[in-house]
């Protein structure tokens, strides 16, 4: 018994050991790292780099260019056009497309996909909004619904008791569209702060899309053909001012789509596979181009779309900066355990090398 107090004694200060000394490592060495703001120019046709570390901010691009910020905002338009509409300097047209503030404000969005938030654990309760509602601002619905192996049921917050009545209507459209119960995958953007909604993107059983939304109280439900080598693995509802787009999702394999609102087309964006699961992305899109950033582990990754076909335009990698401290570090401390992950948002033991970090 004594041995086995001794084993556990030990045992637990060699896990304290390995958590907090690269901790303390850490937090003695750390130092702030300025990565460049990069966003692709299609007045340049390059990718525009600005270093806001020092003041004023200095704008390079490829070639070692430099510009200064009113430069920047000539060249790129789209994204500081508040800026030069108050100096009076917004173009009346951009390659040949007339342009306008309003117009800018509705084409111009972003979008961030987040590991941690996609790895996170969600509670299966629903709140369906009405898509045409009679006053112009959304508002909340008294009950939510969740999908069981037997259909959809509707919840009354206020009493905790099933709707029937409105169970069995939405049940019943669904069945008719030959969904496949349970639902592996439910995807919306469940809040009233937006310009309109387009309810659910739900995944049957058997792997099928499907788009599920409230109109004048009754169920709107479309399926939405697939390639048939498409699996879905990671899907996020846009609902962006354009109403161009309705999804986007990745695959199994790491490809990347574009599901267009119009006639649920399906395009596949012509950058490389990657996993959202792990590597957070961001994107930054305006009516002709969008700005994809990817940060893996080591290095982080630019690709410029177009807009209008998805085909990549130029694409740019910039590799992380290890300084001899973090580098020091992870030989004199290869062995370490964290508690929190980037892309995990639960609090859990990981014990792995600093070498793999």
């Amino acid at each position: 018994m004594l041995r086995f107090a001794k084993i556990s004694l030990l045992t637990v200060v060699c896990l304290l050991v390995v958590w907090i000394l690269p901790w303390l490592y850490d937090l003695a060495t750390s130092k702030r790292m300025n990565s460049p703001f990069v966003m692709y120019s299609a007045v340049a046709g390059d990718f525009l780099l600005t270093d806001n570390s020092v003041k004023p901010s200095v704008t390079t691009d490829l070639q070692g260019r430099v510009y200064d910020g009113r430069e920047r905002d000539s060249l790129c338009p789209m994204f500081f056009y508040r800026q030069l509409l108050a100096q009076e300097r917004l173009p009346d047209t951009l390659f040949g497309q007339p342009v306008t503030p309003r117009l800018l404000q509705q084409t111009n969005f972003t979008f961030r996909i987040s590991p941690a938030e996609l790895n996170a654990t969600h509670v299966a309760l629903y709140p369906l909004l009405e898509s045409m509602p009679d006053r112009v601002d959304l508002a909340m619905p008294d009950d939510v619904f969740r999908i069981t192996n037997r259909g959809l049921e509707f919840i009354d917050m206020e009493t905790n008791r099933v709707n029937e009545e409105k169970s069995e209507r939405f049940t019943d459209m669904l069945q008719r569209k030959d969904f496949c119960f349970p639902a592996t995958q439910v995807v919306g953007n469940p809040t009233a702060r937006k310009e309109y909604d387009e309810g659910y993107l739900l995944v049957d059983e058997a792997g099928h899309l499907f788009h599920l939304k409230q109109t004048c109280g009754r169920p709107y439900v479309r399926r939405i053909e697939l390639p048939d080598s498409v699996k879905i693995d990671a899907m996020f509802l846009t609902e962006f001012p354009s109403h161009k787009t309705l999804a986007f999702f990745t695959d199994m394999r790491g490809d990347f789509y574009v599901l267009e609102a119009a006639e649920y087309q399906v395009h596949r964006v012509q950058i490389p596979q990657y996993d959202a699961h792990s590597c957070p992305m961001m994107i930054i899109g305006n009516m002709f181009d969008w700005t994809i950033r990817i940060d893996e582990r080591s290095c982080t990754r630019f690709y410029a779309v177009n807009a209008s076909d998805y085909t990549c335009i130029k694409s740019l990698t910039i590799d992380d900066e290890v300084l001899p401290a973090d580098r020091m570090g992870r030989w004199l401390l290869p062995l370490r355990l964290r508690l929190l992950s980037p892309t995990h948002p639960q609090v859990s033991p990981r014990l792995g090398l600093s070498f793999n970090e």
